[in-house]
């Protein structure tokens, strides 16, 4: 993984992590997000096929809204090239599915890694056949680790909440 420049599409919390651990792996990193963000070090995209088309893996994990459905478009991955590899962690209407099995079948580019799924839990047959495509479920937070940071977070919220001080994990409605 050395040197491979990575692009990633959404560096919020989950990007971030990502993008901490391909540091370890001497990756080279960018991204795209809503906005660029002054204290991160890595190259900024305020276009997705710019960034896909700088990058030999693009990985996806930025939230599904009105504005970033499809964002991984036939333009996107016709950027990333033969060689490249689209890897979906966010949500599988992110990626335009169709095309994606479009461009995998005819080697438009070059493999993928999914766990979600445009119309879970139906895998297109397609995908299942490829060589060139990585499948797994999405249990990202099945662990006993994740389990008890979610316990932690819950307690910790109550207890805000009944003293009256502000919450640790606010779901805001943009």
């Amino acid at each position: 993984m050395g040197g491979k420049r990575v692009g990633i599409l959404g560096l919020g919390s989950i990007g971030s992590e990502v993008a901490k651990r391909l540091e370890a792996f001497g990756c080279i990193i960018s991204y795209n997000s809503r906005n660029k963000k002054p204290s991160v070090p890595f190259p900024y995209y305020s276009n997705v096929i710019d960034l896909a088309s700088n990058s030999d893996v693009l990985i996806v994990c930025c939230e599904l809204n009105k504005e970033t459905f499809h964002i991984v478009s036939k333009d996107v991955m016709a950027a990333l090239g033969t060689n490249g590899i689209v890897i979906n962690i966010g949500r599988g209407a992110l990626v335009d599915e169709k095309e994606l099995v479009r461009c995998l079948v005819q080697g438009e580019i070059g493999g993928a890694g999914l766990d979600v799924f445009e119309n879970e839990p139906n895998v297109p047959k397609e995908l299942l056949e490829l060589d060139n495509v990585v499948l797994s479920p999405h249990k990202a937070v099945i662990t006993s680790e994740s389990f008890a940071a979610i316990h932690e977070l819950i307690l910790a919220n109550l207890d805000a909440f009944f003293s009256d001080k502000p919450l640790f994990s606010l779901v805001k409605n943009d």
